[in-house]
């Protein structure tokens, strides 16, 4: 463990913004003793807990995230509170108040975000497993630019009391992890309902065992999202293909698919994501939370507070209040509700005639760090996993190598069967 904190301090991928202190012996339990990193946006007692952001430098909460007390009751170990794009906005890792992340096998690519550092620590073996949260594709984007496994679960499977929140209604907390064994191990702990949670599902905690017995079927029917192949890169789509091939190769099914509402997913989500980031950043105006800097009159405090806020993060409160306010909500907010609706009645609608979909997670392979794109150029790389943020089913990253993951995704609250599929994936192909 000593050799761990001092690699974790070392930092040559500033994947790390905080090393908390780890004298006391791990608990028994079914993760005795795994080293665990944890995104600087879910709470750790008494570890300071930044988000990423000058406005919460110095924030050390009084209480645990749900999911980091279910982790150390299991036996884990926290040791590292892991960079991110500032509150969780952004798909590179630049975004960070405490400056980029690097990636583990390229040091001058994006390792993508926002869960940037915990991807960049699994991805490098630093640690296993690392939490990361996931709101239009903030676990599964940088699991593939990391070559690692990643698992957006359904949304309120996965308690979010703890985690400082971005979008209320994507928002999810989940595992990134070098294999899907230690993924699934994981996701058996954090999962389940929680009554601090107005959002928890009433449903079991994940079952590894049910993932295996997915895992053990014959033959499996494979959704291919047609659409999901356009204007993606040549060597994720040849790799992409190829996986295709020799799933064909095994005796699988593979149904081609059609999403007709993908046309509006991204747009909704930028509509729906940043309205409600507006709402939730509001309370950072330093009268109650975060670093208050004194002006003139209360205005003038609020102004310099809130310019503590990193460019990306004020530019989504600015869209976000705009699209809620008189006049254009009805043009906007409401009809972004509707197009997420049509998306997530389309993706319901798939899984009657399959059991699980598969799509490229990125669209791209990794920009370098300080390409200098376009806010549409960087939002764009969400592409490929906003739909199914927008529809609530889980979708996990497997790594195919070289910077290309395939998304697997399941049924609402079916997560055994992303797993699974991944399970018999790793081991079949």
């Amino acid at each position: 463990m000593r050799d761990l904190l001092a690699a974790l301090r070392e930092d040559p991928l500033n994947a790390v913004i905080t090393v908390p202190d780890v004298d006391e012996e791990p608990k028994d339990g079914p993760l005795a003793g795994m080293p665990i990193a944890v995104k600087d946006n879910i709470l750790t007692a008494g570890i300071r807990t930044t988000a990423a952001s000058k406005i919460l430098e110095n924030y050390i909460p009084p209480y645990d995230a749900t999911v980091v007390r279910k982790l150390k009751e299991a036996g884990a170990v926290i040791v590292a509170k892991s960079n991110l794009d500032e509150f969780a906005m952004g798909s590179t890792g630049e975004n960070s108040a405490f400056g980029p992340t690097k990636n583990p096998h390229a040091p001058e690519l994006v390792p993508g975000g926002s869960s940037s550092g915990s991807a960049a620590l699994v991805g490098s073996g630093t640690v296993p497993v690392a939490l990361g949260s996931d709101t239009g594709g903030s676990i599964r984007l940088p699991a593939a630019f990391c070559n690692v496994w990643g698992l957006k679960p359904t949304y309120g499977r996965v308690s979010r009391f703890g985690l400082i929140a971005f979008a209320s209604s994507l928002d999810v907390i989940g595992p990134i992890s070098s294999d899907v064994v230690n993924l699934a191990r994981v996701m058996e702990v954090i999962s389940g309902y929680d009554p601090n949670d107005a959002t928890s599902l009433d449903l079991p905690p994940f079952s590894y065992d049910e993932a295996e017995r997915f895992a053990s079927k014959e033959k499996f029917r494979v959704g291919v999202v047609r659409e999901h192949l356009d204007g993606v890169a040549p060597p994720i789509r040849e790799r992409f293909l190829a996986f295709v091939e020799r799933l064909r190769e095994r005796g699988n099914e593979v149904v081609d698919l059609h999403l007709e509402s993908g046309e509006f997913a991204l747009a909704a989500y930028y509509v729906i994501a940043t309205a409600e980031a507006s709402s939730n950043l509001a309370r950072y105006d330093g009268v109650r939370y975060g670093i208050r800097i004194p002006g003139r009159d209360l205005l003038d405090t609020y102004v310099r507070t809130r310019s503590l806020f990193g460019r990306e993060v004020r530019r989504r409160i600015m869209v976000g209040t705009f699209v809620l306010s008189h006049g254009y909500y009805e043009a906007y907010y409401l009809k972004a509700l509707k197009a997420r609706r049509l998306v997530r009645d389309e993706i319901d609608g798939w899984f009657k005639r399959v059991d699980v979909v598969i799509t490229p997670t990125n669209p791209v392979l990794p920009p370098p760090i300080g390409a200098g794109f376009s806010p549409v150029e960087y939002y764009r790389l969400d592409t490929l996993t906003v739909p199914f943020s927008l529809a609530g089913v889980p979708a996990l990253n497997m790594p195919l190598g070289d910077f290309v993951g395939v998304q697997i995704v399941a049924p609402f609250g079916e997560d055994e069967r992303s797993v699974g599929f991944g399970l018999y994936a790793s081991r079949a192909l």
